[in-house]
């Protein structure tokens, strides 16, 4: 099972992803597409990591062209490097 981030460690790695944030024992980044198409690609790309990860943050695309990507680990009930992992790359998918 992942282990728990402690909070300097969150804190360190999160200096380091663009746009991210600590909501709680989660984090989250709010995306803004060109259009609903551009953000349902970006969904599925999402989508698509998440699963290779075995790892599923919580998506809500919104306001027809705005992602929010939430990612904890439910089993660690909290922040572990797989969500870090995880908003690394979906980082990659829309600068």
């Amino acid at each position: 099972m992942p282990q728990r981030l402690d909070d300097a460690c969150i804190d360190e790695k999160l200096a380091q992803l663009s746009g991210w944030t600590r909501v709680g024992d989660n984090i989250e980044k709010n995306f803004k597409l060109k259009d609903f198409e551009e953000a349902l690609k970006f969904v599925n790309q999402v989508g698509a990591a998440a699963q290779a990860m075995d790892h599923h943050p919580d998506i809500f695309l919104h306001d027809w062209n705005q992602v929010r990507i939430t990612a904890s680990t439910h089993s660690a009930k909290g922040i572990t490097e797989n969500d870090i992992e995880l908003a690394t790359q979906v980082n990659t998918f829309h600068c």
